[in-house]
């Protein structure tokens, strides 16, 4: 069962997407900054880590920087959650570490696509 560490500061957007990964059979757990999604991908280094960019304490962007520069949770794929679609922020969560981009509303099967392939490769 794969570990995903959920980084989501809206409860609705946060009880909704663990319920349904945790009900696809994910192992699920919730950080709702930047600055407790960073803290706990180094404690718990998750299989997969989806990213709200936009966080309070420490934005999903800086989180990410963070995540990617520590040695224990370098290899972790994130994939990036943000409702910001504009031309751009694909490149830009890229460029700031994200292994995938994806936008909200949430597409249920679409990120589940996601995820699963990250995993693949993980492997």
């Amino acid at each position: 069962m794969a570990k995903i560490l959920l980084v989501e500061d809206n409860e609705m957007n946060r009880d909704m997407l663990a319920r349904r990964l945790t009900k696809r059979g994910f192992d699920v757990d919730v950080a709702i900054d930047g600055a407790q999604g960073v803290e706990m991908a180094a404690q718990l280094v998750p299989d997969l880590i989806l990213m709200d960019m936009s966080l309070p304490v420490i934005n999903g962007w800086e989180a990410t920087q963070q995540i990617k520069a520590n040695p224990t949770t370098a290899h972790i794929p994130v994939i990036a959650l943000t409702a910001h679609a504009m031309a751009g922020d694909r490149e830009k969560a890229l460029s700031a570490g994200c292994d995938d981009y994806d936008t909200k509303p949430i597409d249920i099967p679409r990120l589940l696509d996601k995820i699963n392939a990250a995993l693949s490769l993980k492997k």
